[in-house]
């Protein structure tokens, strides 16, 4: 039993009490007022307060329990009183805490019980034989009655500390379930931390696109075209009495097609990660040719009844190609398979391999063990900027299977 359990049983009790008491006065006196012109502006001010003291229980909560629960999003403030408290009426976050303190009223006398009543009971059960012999004068022989006492406060004895465990996982669930943002505001947030994330990829990467062009096409077109006009010189009938220095003009050429085919090969390589052109065909055909690549060998299973979007394609070709690198890599994997499928708006793509395991999301890359990489926590931000989801299954030993599901339509 931890202490901050029994702490929060104890010094939490007042806050329950008062809480309770305010949510059913809120209730009795809302419902009084409620056919009279200050029904609503007492509701208004209610729901206020019952949001503040929402906060100064999830802060409890986080304090005692070790529950951090994360703050709902501010209370709108509109311009006007009537559409601030329209606003306030209509606020999810008030109502659910208002909810939150008559619930958590019989919770905090529950949890007073377990941690203060049961233990006294259980000290008097332990304590009746002598309790008894205290209080009546003489000689009284032991009886049935003693033994029954015995047990039974062995038995509360053996039941308080699981009860006081039971009332705080309670209280732990009550305050995530009702005083943190609502699940439409939960939704919001992580929809925004993960564009927030895709931004700042596709930042960093237009940043790579444009210092790869800079330092390294341009440069080569430069190269290029400095070489082009030294055989432009040469071919020049003055330059040379006896004309064109035919040797130079070929080692000229030579260099300016070496020149131009190294150009071409790094414009191929800088815009391979902008549109990867495996792709052209769709996810049936890219797949098996990324799949092909890999140093292990990796069975392909594809059924594809509809074909998704671009940008969930491109989400999928890019979560085949990392997890099958890091399986490479990390995994020591003999052999792995690839599925995708994609029916009925939902795409689904599994890499399972053999390699020792181990693997967890902010952790260890897949199939890797305690000292691999950190690459599942980049894919899981990356899927949900496309509202995917990605899930391991990675016992030690083996065997590991990550598991992307995305919808199939933006």
């Amino acid at each position: 039993m931890r202490g901050g359990e029994l702490l929060f049983a104890v010094a939490g009790l007042p806050a329950a009490v008062l809480g309770g008491a305010y949510a059913l006065a809120v209730l009795y006196a809302g419902t009084l007022l409620s056919l009279t012109v200050l029904g609503l502006p007492f509701v208004v001010a209610a729901l206020a307060g019952a949001r503040g003291l929402g906060g100064l229980h999830r802060r409890l909560v986080g304090r005692l329990l070790g529950e951090h629960v994360e703050p709902p999003l501010p209370a709108p403030r509109p311009d006007g009183a009537f559409a601030r408290g329209r606003a306030v009426l209509s606020d999810p976050v008030a109502w659910r805490s208002l909810l939150y303190l008559l619930i958590r009223l019989p919770l905090g006398l529950l949890g007073f019980a377990a941690v203060v009543v049961l233990p006294l009971g259980c000290g008097w059960l332990l304590g009746f034989p002598l309790w008894v012999r205290l209080l009546e004068p003489g000689e009284r022989p032991a009886g049935w009655l003693d033994a029954v006492a015995v047990l039974l406060g062995l038995a509360v004895l053996a039941a308080a500390p699981p009860a006081n465990r039971a009332l705080g996982a309670a209280n732990r669930s009550l305050a995530r379930l009702l005083l943190g943002p609502a699940r439409a505001q939960q939704r919001v947030r992580a929809l925004e931390s993960a564009r927030a994330t895709l931004l700042a990829d596709n930042t960093d990467r237009l940043r790579r696109l444009e210092r790869d062009l800079h330092d390294g096409t341009q440069a080569q077109l430069v190269a290029l075209a400095i070489t082009l006009s030294l055989a432009d010189d040469a071919l020049d009938p003055g330059a040379a009495p006896g004309g064109p220095d035919l040797a130079r003009l070929r080692a000229l050429v030579d260099r300016a097609r070496g020149q131009t085919d190294d150009t071409i090969t790094g414009l191929r390589r800088v815009t391979r990660g902008i549109h990867p052109v495996a792709l052209d065909g769709g996810l049936g055909e890219a797949l098996p040719g990324l799949a092909g690549t890999s140093p292990v060998p990796v069975a392909v299973r594809v059924d594809l009844r509809e074909r998704p979007d671009p940008a969930i394609e491109q989400a999928v070709y890019f979560c085949a190609a990392e997890l099958l690198t890091n399986l490479a890599k990390h995994s020591g994997a003999r052999t792995a398979e690839l599925s995708a499928t994609a029916a009925d708006g939902r795409v689904r793509l599994t890499v399972r391999d053999d390699g020792r395991g181990g693997a967890v999301i902010g952790g260890p890359a897949p199939g890797v063990g305690a000292s691999g990489g950190t690459g599942l926590a980049g894919l899981t931000e990356r899927l949900a900027a496309v509202d995917g989801v990605l899930r391991v299954e990675s016992p030690v030993g083996g065997p590991t299977v990550v598991t992307a599901e995305l919808p199939s339509r933006i």
